[in-house]
């Protein structure tokens, strides 16, 4: 083979090559968009989807906090006996109930959202106990003017949880 014929093919593969070089990468660019938009119309859709279901669960989960107030559960839940203890059991059963029953919830809500409202069920569990713990609390109505006059004295767990939510909710928009 001759030098120039060489010198003329390389002459004629190289721009051929670098036209070639050009097209992968556009394409490939091309093609990497493409996907970028593909995902972010799915993701798209998804969010207005699951809108409504993340609002319902906030939703319920603020239901559950109202629910689960002091002042609220007490009258709520009456004494079936004078028996302290047997009270304090029954508020009990029914804050574990009243969570039990939306611990779905937790898929459509922040981790940070759900132990907020994880310890304040947990703390408002506490102040039952220890309102029931304290001497002059002997029987099941006593136990309610104890918890009750401990609320007018402080924040009940489940407001600042409930405050949680609200700003949660309202930075979705």
């Amino acid at each position: 083979m001759n030098p120039e014929r060489i010198v003329d093919l390389f002459l004629f593969a190289i721009p051929a090559l670098i036209t070639g070089l050009i097209a992968y990468y556009f394409f490939k660019e091309h093609t990497k968009n493409e996907d970028g938009r593909r995902r972010y119309l799915l993701h798209k859709d998804m969010q207005v989807n699951a809108m409504p279901l993340r609002l319902q669960a906030y939703e319920r989960m603020a239901i559950f906090l109202e629910r689960i107030t002091p002042s609220k559960l007490l009258i709520r839940v009456s004494p079936i006996s004078s028996n302290k203890e047997d009270y304090e059991s029954l508020l009990i059963a029914s804050i574990e109930q009243e969570f039990e029953h939306n611990l779905s919830q937790q898929i459509y809500i922040s981790d940070d959202c759900w132990n907020i409202i994880t310890a304040a069920k947990n703390a408002t569990i506490q102040l039952i106990r220890k309102a029931s713990l304290l001497e002059k609390t002997d029987t099941a109505n006593k136990l309610r003017e104890v918890v009750l006059s401990e609320m007018m004295e402080k924040r009940a767990p489940s407001d600042t949880a409930l405050s949680f939510i609200k700003q949660e909710v309202s930075e979705m928009w």
